[in-house]
């Protein structure tokens, strides 16, 4: 394989092909169903996954027996399976490789800068503001990109699935039923690349180690069964918003936001504090730079692996809404009934999340204070994490080559703080299988956030790493 005349195709490709569909993606407003409950009505979700069928049709074409479905099962997000045969005529090696993405977006957020916005691309210098453009709309593209930049130079390879998923936002609780229903079709993948991740930097590939899972419910503490004048009752009604107030402080320290239920954590691996420390001595201040800090706002530790550690292996608390508060304009002077906050534990990647959960209900429901009535509802409950396998040696040394040879860098590793379900699904049913996760969401790229950018040349670097790793996963076995 020439690597120069890869990097060509695969630059010329972005260019041509990929980013005047991947700017038209970003243009509509498929928001998850957890953030758009009548999706299916709205029709955005069909809108994103017709620009992207119609995108991928010549393509799936270029290769022979190769076939495109989107499958849909009562009641839930379609999602878009391609089959493209191994270069013998059929699964070269017995091998499968699968490739997994995702075209649910996260909902608007304010802060966008002026003319800018969430269905609004902008391309500026290297990078394509808008919502889902690397997060993660960008991986059907760049899957065919690296499969067909392969076939132009005529490099062997093993089938090929890709899985493009609607509901990864919202946890993915679609996806379970589609890989049973598929189980057949996929066959057993030998090795998974995914797309969703991050990367500590835009100066080599970052291999996704871990993956933190989540703990997320809805607390609501209810003191009266409506307002009544603040004049009137206060200093006789407790606050609702005090009691919520003191019963996270059973979850976290509020003075220095360390977590105290012993029951959220873990004894984290030696290699992944050692991979730590190494991720911080790469990435320097960056490592809590890349954030909009406001004002004179200090990151909670100053030493640069425990920050990196607390990102990806301690549990965390965010509250990340809160209801029965009126806008400050409008707010009278009442003492207000109830307080309803959602509140979002990160838990460490080994951790099971619904024994988090129960922790959790556990703390925040015993003993409420004043007796108000407290419930925390955390729904079907949490979403574990996933740890990585240990790299086989095949799959190291590919690693280690297609970020030389993509970046001009070796590989790092680091785990992630977020969470995509579909890995720990995947390891759970297929246990010998090897895991490439990686991404395009820099510093400053702000997913989820206002301002949510795709760093060009990143992704082609990321496409061309692709393309490298599945050639090298087809020669392992010579």
């Amino acid at each position: 394989m020439n690597p120069d005349q890869l990097k060509t195709f695969i630059g010329s490709f972005w260019d041509d092909q990929i980013l005047p569909s991947l700017t038209e993606y970003i243009r509509i407003p498929n928001k998850s169903p957890s953030f758009d409950p009548k999706w299916e009505e709205n029709g955005y979700m069909e809108q994103a996954v017709t620009l992207m069928t119609d995108w991928a049709r010549p393509h799936v074409a270029a290769f022979a027996g190769a076939t495109m479905d989107v499958v849909r099962l009562p009641g839930r997000t379609p999602l878009i399976f391609i089959e493209i045969p191994g270069t013998d005529g059929g699964d070269a090696n017995g091998d499968t490789v699968l490739l997994y993405g995702h075209l649910d977006k996260q909902p608007e957020m304010k802060g966008w800068a002026e003319g800018m916005g969430p269905w609004i691309p902008v391309r500026k210098d290297d990078k394509l503001y808008g919502r889902g453009g690397a997060d993660d709309g960008y991986a059907i593209y760049a899957c065919f990109a690296a499969l067909l930049a392969l076939q132009e130079q005529k490099v062997p390879r093993a089938r090929c699935v890709i899985m493009i998923e609607g509901c990864e936002e919202s946890g993915s609780y679609d996806l379970p039923f589609y890989v049973d229903h598929l189980l057949e079709r996929i066959g057993d993948p030998s090795l998974v690349v995914c797309l969703d991740s991050g990367c500590g930097d835009w100066d080599r590939m970052w291999l996704t180690t871990s993956l933190r899972g989540i703990a997320a419910g809805t607390l609501k503490v209810r003191v009266l069964n409506e307002g009544v004048h603040s004049g009137d009752a206060s200093g006789i009604v407790p606050s609702s918003f005090r009691i919520t107030r003191a019963l996270l402080t059973r979850l976290e320290d509020e003075a220095t936001g360390e977590m105290k239920l012993p029951e959220l954590f873990v004894q984290i691996p030696p290699q992944r504090i050692a991979q730590a420390s190494e991720a911080a001595r790469v990435l320097g201040e960056e490592v809590y730079r890349k954030f909009p800090f406001a004002g004179a706002t200090k990151p909670m530790v100053e030493d640069l692996g425990q920050m990196v550690l607390n990102r990806t292996w301690r549990p965390q608390l965010a509250t990340v809404g809160m209801a029965g508060y009126p806008e400050p304009v409008d707010a009278g002077n009442v003492l207000l009934p109830y307080t309803e906050a959602k509140i979002s534990v990160r838990t460490p990647p080994t951790l099971d999340a619904k024994e988090a959960v129960k922790a959790m209900k556990k703390a925040l429901e015993s003993d409420p204070p004043y007796g108000a009535t407290v419930e925390f509802d955390a729904g079907e409950g949490g979403q574990s994490g996933w740890h990585a396998p240990p790299l086989a040696p095949w799959l190291e040394k590919a690693v280690t080559d297609a970020s030389q040879e993509a970046f001009g860098q070796p590989v790092a590793y680091m785990g992630e703080g977020g969470t995509i379900p579909f890995m720990g699904m995947l390891g759970d049913k297929f246990p010998r299988t090897q895991f490439v996760i990686t991404g395009v969401l820099g510093p400053h790229s702000n997913a989820h956030g206002p301002n949510e950018f795709l760093h060009i040349p990143t992704g082609k670097k990321v496409t061309v790493a692709t393309a490298l790793m599945i050639a090298a996963h087809y020669e392992r076995k010579k």
